[in-house]
């Protein structure tokens, strides 16, 4: 079968090559899936570059990808929640990342069917971004009329967080340029601030929940407009304590500047490690057949131009999910 495989770290083009390999070998609880499309995630290219190989040693060469939707074509042993010939999507676990290919075994846990109103390509861009944003919120208990601030309401963990905050009640608030101001408040934010023309922190202040999609001084002045014992949610800032004896770093303090904000505030703090989940996919899938969240897909790609995806992704201007398609006929557009 055909792979898109990182074969070297550097660029993305001198990278990654279209290879072929064996087909993955199930375990028993394992499902494999013909891939019909992958979404492409800011990580993967990341990878490639060599950025994360001290925290995430790969086995070169190794296939890309971690956001997938197909269909199911045989199953292992122990598999009773699937059959072959269902519609399923899937963020894989990182040790079975690969999704850029043909095919792709996955542990069945981690799979759900994908929601019946949406194709393939766009049942593809969910996954991770999705889980990420909900394990984010649902990490500081969000609920109706919670006043939130969402940063980069146009990236991919943002526009879902903006529709999922929605969904559950909150009053949303959230920043993009002034390029995406129209397309961001069509999510349904009930503030959009553009940051290129004004201080967000002068518009949004007394806040129950801020989420932190951009790391650096944006977590650290995220406790200048929470109200006191509010809570800060984040994706990029540095990790709590109890996340990062999960992600394995012994005898770890939290910086002395973000300890001193917490308790100034008596706030919550918590960084989201996002973890693969069918059954907060399952309630994804119900939240998309419900209308609550819409799929955004920017450019879909044929599979043999997988690597031109990825340059397009590192670019930054994507407005929505970078697909690959390996359905017949697809191509960018």
């Amino acid at each position: 079968m055909k792979a898109l495989q990182i074969i070297k770290y550097g660029e993305i083009r001198d990278s990654l090559s279209i290879n072929e390999i064996e087909k993955p070998i199930l375990k028993a609880k394992d499902v494999l899936i013909e891939v019909k499309a992958a979404s492409l995630n800011p990580i993967d290219y990341k990878l490639a570059e060599g950025h994360l190989k001290d925290m995430v040693p790969l086995n070169l060469p190794c296939t890309i990808g971690f956001d997938v939707s197909g269909v199911v074509v045989e199953k292992g042993a122990d598999v009773s929640n699937f059959e072959v010939g269902d519609k399923v999507y899937s963020r894989v676990p990182p040790e079975q990342m690969g999704t850029v290919s043909e095919y792709v075994a996955v542990n069945s846990e981690v799979v759900a069917k994908k929601p019946t109103n949406i194709s393939f390509e766009e049942a593809a861009g969910l996954p991770l971004t999705g889980l990420t944003a909900m394990q984010a919120l649902e990490a500081v208990d969000l609920k109706e009329n919670d006043r939130i601030l969402i940063h980069a309401g146009s990236g991919g963990v943002g526009s879902f967080a903006i529709q999922y905050a929605k969904a559950k009640g909150a009053i949303v608030y959230t920043t993009t340029s002034t390029k995406n101001v129209g397309w961001v408040k069509a999510l349904g934010a009930d503030r959009v601030i553009d940051y290129k023309t004004e201080d967000y922190k002068e518009v949004a202040n007394n806040l129950d929940i801020v989420f932190d999609t951009l790391g650096g001084d944006y977590t650290l002045d995220a406790f200048e407009i929470i109200k006191e014992g509010g809570k800060v949610t984040t994706i990029a800032g540095p990790p709590d304590e109890e996340t990062a004896k999960q992600m394995g770093m012994t005898d770890y303090k939290l910086p002395e500047q973000l300890s001193k904000l917490i308790i100034e505030k008596s706030a919550t703090y918590k960084l989201t490690w996002m973890q693969p989940n069918g059954v907060q996919l399952n309630a994804m899938t119900t939240m998309v057949e419900t209308g609550d969240i819409k799929p955004i897909v920017d450019l879909i790609y044929s599979f043999e131009d997988g690597i031109d995806a990825y340059e397009y992704l590192a670019t930054g201007r994507a407005q929505g999910k970078v697909i690959v398609s390996l359905s017949p006929g697809s191509s960018k557009h």
